[in-house]
């Protein structure tokens, strides 16, 4: 299990290479393809890629008492250690008007023998190609890299909430 500070420091180096184009979308599922990028620790161009996609379900509104049953289906204890601190903090985070249920899939990783630089370009390069909307590249650290998956959703769902608001107005939904 993580200590307070390396789950601060895993959130403090996590950073979006590039973005989805796209938002969580209001009604249905999303489904972001990710690739997270941490260099290895005490070797030389040796980078982890870790590819997956992760699942936004549909976001409904829920009261502050509702926190406590927030699931993070697959994710390992490391991530609990997240939750605490959502919950510690949740009253300055307004992300938390929406409560989202996330899952991890189709995980696989790998270590490339490149510098950082050199594998994102790559990445970067597959994901233009693919004109894949809903991809991005995560750079962030090895040991707490769920702790970095889970900041990248928080982001998401902050990115998202204008966006879902307007649309739950506009339904009448509020």
């Amino acid at each position: 299990m993580l200590n307070e500070d390396a789950v601060q420091y895993a959130i403090e180096n996590t950073r979006v290479l590039h973005a989805p184009q796209r938002n969580i979308a209001t009604f249905g599922q999303t489904t972001f393809r990710f690739y997270l990028v941490t260099e290895l620790m005490d070797s030389v161009n040796q980078v982890r890629v870790r590819d997956g996609r992760i699942h936004a379900d549909r976001p409904q509104i829920i009261t502050p008492g509702q926190y406590q049953s927030m699931l993070l289906d697959g994710f390992g204890e490391r991530a609990e250690d997240f939750v605490d601190w959502l919950r510690e903090n949740a009253p300055q985070l307004a992300v938390m008007k929406y409560g989202f249920q996330f899952r991890k899939t189709d995980l696989s990783d790998r270590v490339l023998h490149s510098p950082v630089e050199e594998v994102v370009a790559r990445l970067r390069e597959g994901i233009d190609r693919s004109e894949d909307p809903l991809s991005a590249i995560i750079e962030g650290v090895d040991e707490g890299w769920e702790i970095c998956l889970l900041k990248f959703a928080a982001d998401l769902i902050q990115s998202s909430i204008g966006e879902n608001l307007g649309d739950f107005r506009h339904r009448g939904l509020l």
